[in-house]
């Protein structure tokens, strides 16, 4: 009879608790979450418009429908998404103490994270190659890097990372929980999976493996494909040569090294929690989904001469 009850009592708690969770940011500082708000607005608002001006510009003027630029406008729309999935949320408790998220609101948050901080990975990876092949195979970047090489490599960034990222959430989703109150603005999945009742080393190993194979490969790839370029740039002797083919992949050099930065330091910061103040992972996470989504399109336009020009014409028009 007493274990009839304790599965019953069992049963009830589990069902009320995990119909929502309630994300409490910053446990230890939540006095100045309103002064936090100022600058994560303003960063929320600039990666909103700069990423919404650069699709618009790529769309509208003709010179930019090629692939290193269509591949931008994909970097450019996961980007958007991220931001739209992460910081209104958090601007919501800043402002509004919305905290409580529901069940199946916190694990398509989850999904959305993984997956398109994976795709975002992958697209660098694949404009990576893109200034390999234009770089040091340039009589046969236009019939290698080809409208429909640009499709296919968008269904595979989505193909690979979608199917390879969704177990994460649905793992989390099975798991009983027995406390509801998430130490974070958003539903990671570790600050999730922490809180459950049951053993969780399945779910984090997976994470672990998953996190560190897709991110690593992508990575080891985009060195590589740099190695190459440097090495044909290096051989290269016409006066300014040199400079006009580093020029190049200047700007996608720059936002590779924004987002392995902040993802960087957000994993080492992660591994030294008992150092570090717990506060600061939290903050860092949140900063990753906004300082790259808003450098990016702003370090392209000032790069570009192409999209300097598209967004001249565009301001001319308003």
């Amino acid at each position: 009879m007493m274990r009839a009850q304790h599965m019953a009592v069992q049963s009830n708690y589990s069902t009320v608790l995990i119909s929502e969770f309630l994300l409490i940011c910053f446990p230890n500082y939540q006095s100045w979450q309103h002064w936090l708000s100022v600058p994560l607005s303003l960063l929320f608002f600039l990666a909103m418009g700069a990423n919404t001006t650069l699709l618009i510009v790529i769309w509208l003027e003709a010179s930019l429908h090629e692939p290193m630029y269509y591949l931008l406008s994909l970097l450019s729309l996961l980007d958007i998404v991220l931001c739209l999935t992460v910081i209104p949320k958090v601007l919501a408790i800043f402002w509004f103490d919305l905290r409580p998220i529901s069940f199946s609101a916190c694990f398509l948050q989850m999904f959305i994270m993984n997956s398109f901080l994976t795709m975002e990975s992958c697209t660098f990876m694949v404009m990576a190659y893109d200034r390999y092949v234009a770089i040091c195979h340039p009589l046969r970047y236009p019939s290698i890097i080809t409208g429909q090489f640009v499709v296919r490599a968008a269904i595979f960034i989505m193909a690979r990372n979608v199917l390879l990222t969704m177990p994460i959430p649905i793992l989390s989703s099975q798991l009983r929980y027995c406390v509801r109150i998430i130490k974070n603005c958003i539903c990671t999945n570790m600050s999730v999976s922490k809180l459950s009742c049951d053993d969780i080393t399945l779910n984090q190993l997976y994470q672990f493996v998953i996190g560190w194979t897709l991110l690593g490969s992508d990575l080891i790839l985009i060195v590589l494909s740099y190695s190459f370029i440097l090495k044909v740039v290096l051989k290269i002797k016409g006066e300014g040569a040199v400079a006009k083919a580093l020029s190049t992949c200047g700007s996608h050099f720059i936002l590779i090294l924004f987002f392995s930065t902040v993802l960087l330091v957000l994993v080492i910061t992660n591994l030294a929690r008992e150092r570090i103040p717990p506060d600061v992972p939290i903050l860092l996470n949140i900063l990753h989904h906004l300082i790259p989504p808003a450098l990016n399109p702003i370090v392209y336009g000032v790069r570009t001469k192409e999209i300097k020009q598209g967004i001249q014409k565009l301001l001319r028009r308003l």
